[in-house]
C-alpha cells in the first residue's frame, strides 16, 4: 500500500510540474534523486588543509587542452598560491585518455594543489578515470566524492552535485554534520549551479543542498555554465559561476536582474584571497586584467 501511495504521489507531482513548464527540470531531480546509485562515498579527508592565517585559492571549471586554456592556467600560475578548486569537467567525456589529453597539460600543471568536484561530463567515467587519476595526483588510496578542508580561517565544502544529494543521501547527512558548528565562514563549490543566468540557468535539483548551506555558509561557488557570474546574495549565500575554463563560451542574460557582474566573452578564473573573517573575491581574466573585485564578509 505505501509503495501505490509512494508512486501515485510522485506521479501527481510530476503531473504539477509538468503543468507550470518545469518538467525537464523536475524529470531529472527524480532521476538523479530516484533511481541513481549513491554511486562514490566521501566524508573523509582527500585535500589537505592549507597551514597558517591566509590563503591564496583559485575556482575555474571547464577547461581543456586549448590556447584559450592555457592561457588561463598560466595567468593562475603566475604567482604563487594555496589550493586549485577544479569545477569539474575534462573534455570531452572524463576518460582516461582524456585526463591524459585534454587536462595534464593545463590544469593538471596544479594537481597536487588541486581540490577537485566532478562534472556532468566526468562523473559516468569516475571510477576507471576521475577517481584513479585524484587518488594518483593526491597520494591517496581511495577517493572522496565529498570532502572538507580548511584555508585562511575558512572550511571549504567539496560537495559532488552528479551523484544522490537529495535529503535523505549519504552526501546530505554529512553536510548536515559539516554546518552544526555557528558562523558562515564556509565556502561551499560544487558543479552545476544552484543559481545561474547562463545558458544552463539554475539547478532545482541543488535547491536542497542549497537549503542546507543557509545561514552556513558565506559562498558558494560552481561551474558548468562558460562564463563568470556573481549573483546578489541568496539567503545569506554569494553564489559564484566560474566556468570560463578555456573550453568555449555560453552567453549570460544579462537583463537577469539577480546578476551584480557577469563576463560571457573573456576566460579566467575567480582568485578568492583568504582570512579569518573575509575573503577578497577577484574575477581575473587570462593576462591578469581584474574584471570584478569585492570583499564577502563572513561570521565567526
Amino acid at each position: 500500500m505505501r509503495g501505490r501511495i509512494s508512486i501515485g504521489t510522485i506521479a501527481l507531482l510530476v503531473v504539477l510540474v509538468a503543468g507550470a513548464g518545469l518538467a525537464y527540470g523536475f524529470r531529472e531531480f527524480l532521476k538523479r534523486e530516484l533511481t541513481d546509485a549513491p554511486g562514490g562515498v566521501g566524508g573523509f579527508s582527500f585535500v589537505r588543509s592549507v597551514p597558517g592565517k591566509h590563503a591564496t585559492v583559485w575556482a575555474v571549471g571547464d577547461g581543456d587542452a586549448s590556447a584559450a586554456a592555457r592561457s588561463v592556467t598560466d595567468t593562475i600560475g603566475a604567482k604563487p598560491f594555496d589550493r586549485l578548486l577544479y569545477l569539474g569537467d575534462v573534455y570531452e567525456n572524463g576518460t582516461a585518455d582524456d585526463f591524459a589529453d585534454h587536462y595534464a597539460s593545463t590544469y593538471g600543471r596544479f594537481a597536487r594543489r588541486t581540490a577537485p568536484t566532478p562534472g556532468n561530463h566526468d562523473w559516468h567515467n569516475h571510477k576507471s578515470a576521475y577517481d584513479p587519476y585524484w587518488r594518483k595526483a593526491l597520494g591517496r588510496t581511495r577517493t572522496a566524492s565529498w570532502y572538507a578542508f580548511s584555508a585562511g580561517g575558512w572550511r571549504i565544502l567539496s560537495l559532488n552535485s552528479e551523484t544522490a544529494h537529495g535529503p535523505g543521501s549519504p552526501q546530505a547527512r554529512w553536510l548536515r554534520t559539516q554546518v552544526r558548528r555557528r558562523g558562515t565562514c564556509r565556502i561551499a563549490f560544487w558543479h552545476r549551479a544552484r543559481y545561474s543566468a547562463g545558458q544552463h540557468g539554475d539547478q532545482p535539483d541543488m535547491a536542497s543542498i542549497y537549503k542546507t548551506l543557509r545561514g552556513h555558509a558565506a559562498l558558494a561557488v560552481s561551474g558548468h555554465d562558460h562564463d563568470m557570474q556573481r549573483l546578489r546574495p541568496v539567503g545569506g549565500i554569494t553564489p559564484f559561476v566560474s566556468g570560463a575554463g578555456g573550453h568555449s563560451h555560453y552567453a549570460v542574460d544579462r537583463g537577469d536582474t539577480r546578476l551584480a557582474f557577469s563576463d560571457d566573452t573573456h576566460v579566467g578564473a575567480l582568485r578568492l584571497r583568504l582570512r579569518p573573517g573575509s575573503a577578497r573575491y577577484a574575477f581575473v581574466a587570462a593576462g591578469g586584467r581584474v574584471l570584478d573585485s569585492g570583499v564577502v564578509r563572513c561570521r565567526r
